[in-house]
């Protein structure tokens, strides 16, 4: 076979791929790996207050339930289910768009919720008060509208906040109500401001795509998107 004479259209296509395939090669690598294995969010809405704040990106370990055929929802090992308190990303059963919330209820729980009060299985979450004197940044500057709390049930404890001049259209009241086998009942730590189970509906395990473990960085929306450096590397619980 011939050799392309120089200066020819598949010459410029070969010069270009010796120069670029390292390049290539990267980026089809990252994208598989924050696909299938890691990946960063960024967290646009106030729904997960006070845990998750406009502005964070956050790192979610999508090999923490199982392993994907990256691109797809095809599930090639399952090895993990998510648990109570876990902080999930998944694809909104109503427009599939990614969310951010926390499991609440897991399959077979029995479920009530009765003013921003919780109870599962029959057992009622305990509350603590947190003072606004040990709240910080814009929690606290927001501290006479808000009630933050720590809410323990089932040996997990997690932070919420309600609003004190409640004007949310999402219901604080609902169930008793059974979860569905392979189904989650999700909530934000936002109670009075979040598009969850209220909305959604229950998720399904198969819509589930990785757990929120850490805060990678944070930019203040409010102030000239300067970084929040007292959120970095933050673990989320």
């Amino acid at each position: 076979m011939a050799a392309a004479p120089p200066g020819s259209q598949t010459t410029r296509l070969q010069r270009y791929w010796r120069e670029w395939r390292g390049f290539v090669l990267f980026i089809i690598i990252m994208l598989l790996f924050r696909s299938a294995i890691a990946d960063w969010n960024q967290v646009p809405t106030g729904s997960m207050i006070p845990s998750i704040l406009e502005g964070d990106r956050i790192v979610v370990d999508k090999l923490a339930y199982d392993l994907r055929v990256p691109f797809t929802m095809v599930r090639v090992a399952r090895w993990a289910s998510p648990e109570r308190s876990d902080i999930v990303t998944f694809e909104s059963p109503t427009d599939s768009k990614l969310l951010v919330k926390r499991v609440i209820g897991v399959p077979g729980d029995e479920v009530m919720l009765d003013h921003n009060r919780l109870t599962i299985n029959g057992e009622q979450a305990s509350y603590t008060v947190i003072p606004p004197t040990h709240l910080t940044g814009p929690l606290r500057a927001s501290s006479p509208h808000i009630l933050i709390a720590s809410e323990t049930l089932l040996g997990k404890t997690r932070t919420v906040m309600t609003h004190r001049l409640r004007r949310s259209n999402t219901p604080s009241s609902f169930g008793p109500i059974e979860v569905p086998s392979d189904h989650y009942l999700v909530l934000g730590d936002n109670r009075d401001n979040s598009q969850d189970f209220r909305v959604i509906g229950f998720v399904h395990r198969d819509r589930i795509l990785g757990k929120a473990n850490t805060i990678a960085f944070s930019l203040d929306y409010e102030n000239y998107y300067l970084p929040r450096g007292d959120r970095f590397f933050h673990d989320l619980l």
